[in-house]
């Protein structure tokens, strides 16, 4: 009987070894399964014994059987191995960018024309991510971002960024004049923006949508006018209410016609000026991680599809 434990080094091939004498019931074929010679093998079963201050087999002439000691450790070294092994591969994959955590950060109206497809995506393809929402304005997103609070943000024009932060197109947009529904342009099938001079506006927030706000100042200075600002609103919620009162007129991005909105009709404007175009961007840090990294791939390619 061994009584004294000491010190063991319970190395994975220790653990191995053992597990193998004991499937097999016989130090011959135990050694012969694990292409070593049979004294090696009953050598570390005798120092794995004195180490842990236990008999784990009962010896006969006909091969060995595990003691009530040995068939607890057995199933403990199985639980050591199996843990050891998910260990690795789990930080593998967190490193690979295959697990875990992505903090997402948006402006309001992607969420119903990118967002869904991006989860439905990650799910499909990058099952171990998951992925945590925040929605803000693109200024404090930009900010987010920028303090490390979030991983990564869609807005529109991000434009001009902070060189801490790195940018990635990844669609582009048309402008549309956000009309009352009983406009009298409100039914055309497409209109020129210099059909809105003299029009009062509903004007975004420069604070708040630094680059809609002077998007619109430069396309209507590109029609050949300035819009007149009857409101000012800090986000699109507010524009487009706004336009719904039958008070204003605004320019929106084209997608929002997607989604009916009482009282609001969107029209085509005509003309390749480059100020009706918008653009929609990632932005992340430099250091962004591997999960990140595959996220955005991720999006890029199912939008480009």
């Amino acid at each position: 009987m061994i009584h004294m434990a000491r010190d063991i080094n319970l190395t994975n091939r220790l653990l191995e070894q053992f597990l193998v004498v004991a499937e097999e019931q016989h130090f011959g074929r135990a050694a012969e399964r694990l292409s070593m010679g049979q004294p090696p093998l009953s050598q570390s079963i005798q120092r794995l014994e004195r180490g842990l201050g236990v008999r784990l087999f009962e010896r006969g002439p006909g091969g060995v059987s595990l003691t009530g000691a040995g068939e607890v450790f057995a199933g403990d070294a199985q639980r050591l191995l199996e843990a050891q092994s998910t260990a690795i591969e789990r930080v593998r994959r967190v490193a690979a960018g295959l697990e875990g955590d992505v903090r997402v950060g948006y402006v309001s109206i992607l969420s119903h024309h990118y967002l869904p497809g991006l989860l439905r995506a990650a799910s499909e393809e990058l099952p171990g991510l998951r992925v945590h929402l925040h929605q803000d304005s693109a200024a404090a997103l930009a900010d987010m971002v920028r303090s490390g609070a979030l991983d990564l943000g869609f807005l529109r024009d991000p434009s001009p960024l902070s060189a801490e932060l790195v940018s990635q197109e990844f669609a582009v947009e048309r402008i549309a004049a956000a009309l009352p529904h009983d406009h009298p342009l409100a039914a055309a099938e497409e209109i020129g923006l210099a059909d809105l001079r003299g029009e009062d506006f509903v004007l975004p927030a420069a604070a708040a949508l630094p680059a809609l706000a002077q998007q619109v100042q430069l396309a209507c200075h590109d029609a050949g006018f300035t819009p007149l600002g009857r409101a000012v609103s800090d986000d699109l919620t507010g524009l487009l209410s706004y336009v719904a009162s039958g008070l204003c007129v605004t320019l929106l991005p084209e997608r929002l016609r997607d989604f009916p909105i009482p009282g609001v009709a969107f029209v085509p404007l005509r003309g390749e000026s480059p100020y009706l175009k918008t653009t929609v961007a990632a932005v992340r840090r430099p250091d962004a991680d591997a999960a990140v990294l595959r996220l955005l791939e991720l999006i890029t390619r199912r939008t480009a599809a």
